[in-house]
């Protein structure tokens, strides 16, 4: 059989076949003899070029072989070591598959300080100065436009954190205290809420009052506070006064003298 036919049917070189000691000792560099197990297979990567597989006994790596990948020249009757290398096999345990930084990091890793790549096709900015069309434009867009900025919010920007204000603790179903609970005093008739300008104002707004759990934080008009400045929680302010002391005449206590 010629060597292309050979090639073809995937059969391997015979002289490759049979050089499993120089598969062996060309794996050295990187195992230990103790570290290769038995031979497990020799397949044929093409014309004069095949692979062997060798269990790999190192702990820490059930399921993976060593692999030396053999060739030789044309009319040659010697084999030759062109690469060895430590492979998986099907059930071998590996490390999940590694993800950019960029696409790992998440808001909470995020520490004072810390500074962020540039995104420059954010879907939640547009750009600041657009030479399109107002019907193209989204209106509220338009209307918030500022000098200074070279993009601003988009339509999916502002509906993302609208979605994740609304749904957070400054939201309105905070936990412990419920609309249900306190009706009448939401953020909304609170003198301390300092509306957001542009299209956020009518769902929110900051929180100025220093004695709030929630100064300084974005509320929604529906959220509900212990500290809201309309609050009138009747006090019992009546001075204490300590139950008089009862004495047991009962009570004989023996005494000797």
């Amino acid at each position: 059989m010629s060597e292309t036919n050979r090639r073809k049917s995937g059969k391997v070189d015979a002289i490759l076949a049979d050089a499993i000691d120089i598969a062996l000792q060309g794996l050295s560099p990187i195992a230990k003899p103790e570290e290769i197990g038995k031979h497990l297979a020799v397949t044929s990567e093409g014309e004069r070029l095949a692979t062997h597989s060798f269990e790999c006994l190192k702990p820490g790596y059930r399921g993976w072989h060593w692999v030396a990948v053999l060739a030789r020249v044309p009319r040659g009757r010697k084999a030759t070591v062109c690469e060895i290398d430590l492979l998986p096999g099907e059930d071998a345990l590996l490390a999940r598959p590694w993800v950019p930084w960029a696409e790992r990091l998440r808001p909470q890793d995020v520490k004072r300080g810390d500074v962020l790549p540039y995104v420059p096709d954010d879907e939640r900015l547009d750009q600041s100065y657009q030479d399109t069309s107002a019907e193209d434009l989204d209106r509220r867009t338009v209307e918030e436009l500022g000098l200074g900025r070279a993009r601003v919010l988009s339509a999916v920007g502002r509906k993302q954190a609208a979605k994740r204000w609304y749904q957070s603790e400054q939201g309105p179903a905070r936990r412990g205290i419920t609309r249900k609970k306190m009706p009448e005093n939401t953020c909304s008739t609170c003198g301390f809420m300092l509306k957001l300008a542009g299209s956020m104002r009518t769902m929110f707004g900051v929180c100025t009052n220093e004695w709030s759990v929630d100064d300084g934080r974005v509320v929604s008009v529906d959220h509900t506070c212990g500290s809201h400045s309309e609050t009138d929680v009747k006090i019992d302010t009546s001075p204490w006064q300590p139950t008089p002391a009862r004495l047991d005449e009962l009570d004989v206590e023996q005494v000797d003298i």
